[in-house]
């Protein structure tokens, strides 16, 4: 979300505040992809599994799943070593985005360190933020409002909670288990 979009949703005209309401989209960013467990905008991560799974397949969190870099692993002594690509595939049109083993081919079979043996780098998120879904974009807006209006953690006189239950109405349908 641009300083644009969310200065024109708070219908502020001047330059004053643009510092908070930058800090502002950074949080309810934030706050939106903890919620739905999702990355927005393109994303380099970093997933450590101990042992390779029983079946054929690793699921990556933080969907949308867009590459694989490389799945390396540690033996007992520490050794590293990079999982060839032909041993795997990538499918990104899974939710989550998955890692399945080729046909043929097995998880490698080695002792593995005893903590963090196997380390997934991949690309994850919807690309730029145009290409975000708008009601992500509509939850960090009422966000935004919210908090640029009422910047204290506590606001008296009042029981409603509406912002609340509107923010996750909109996050709840694409919200990854």
């Amino acid at each position: 979300m641009s300083l644009q979009e969310a200065k024109a949703h708070l219908r502020v005209d001047i330059a004053d505040d643009d510092g908070l309401i930058a800090a502002l989209i950074t949080a309810a960013r934030e706050y939106c992809e903890a919620f739905q467990r999702r990355a927005y905008v393109t994303q380099a991560w970093e997933f450590t599994l101990d042992a390779w799974p029983n079946d054929n397949e690793i699921r990556l969190p933080r969907p949308p799943l867009q590459s694989v870099t490389a799945i390396t692993y540690r033996d007992s002594a520490g050794t590293e070593y990079t999982m060839p690509t032909t041993d795997y595939l990538v499918d990104i049109k899974s939710e989550p985005g998955r890692i399945v083993l080729a046909y043929g081919k097995v998880w490698p079979s080695l002792t593995l360190y005893p903590a963090g043996a196997i380390s997934i780098r991949y690309v994850a998120g919807y690309g730029d933020a145009a290409a975000v879904p708008q009601r992500v974009k509509q939850a960090m807006l009422l966000l935004i409002g919210h908090w640029y209006e009422h910047r204290e953690g506590v606001i008296t006189g009042t029981i409603t909670k509406a912002i609340e239950f509107a923010v996750e109405a909109l996050l709840w349908q694409d919200r990854v288990w």
